[in-house]
């Protein structure tokens, strides 16, 4: 994927006015704060080739680079992976 790399620990493609974004953030900024992990937001309607391989799965959360989930945020899931 051209024009966009992960730069946080935990990286967050969001829209605003997302539901499900405003849940998943809330999610992930609770588990990276207990595990020290840096959170990076990035905005879907700001990254037009972000915007055509994931417009029908945002949220989408990745950890280390990798996609890790999509729609909704597993917690344990995701402390699993930070820990």
């Amino acid at each position: 994927m051209s024009g966009w790399a992960p730069s946080a620990r935990v990286s967050v493609i969001s829209r605003e006015g997302c539901h499900l974004c405003d849940a998943a953030l809330e999610t992930v900024r609770r588990v990276a704060a207990e595990t020290g992990a840096d959170v990076e937001v990035v905005d879907i309607d700001e990254h037009p080739e972000l915007l055509a391989r994931y417009a029908d799965e945002i949220p989408v959360t990745f950890v280390d680079g990798a996609q890790h989930d999509y729609w909704r945020v597993d917690e344990e899931r995701l402390r699993a992976a930070l820990g």
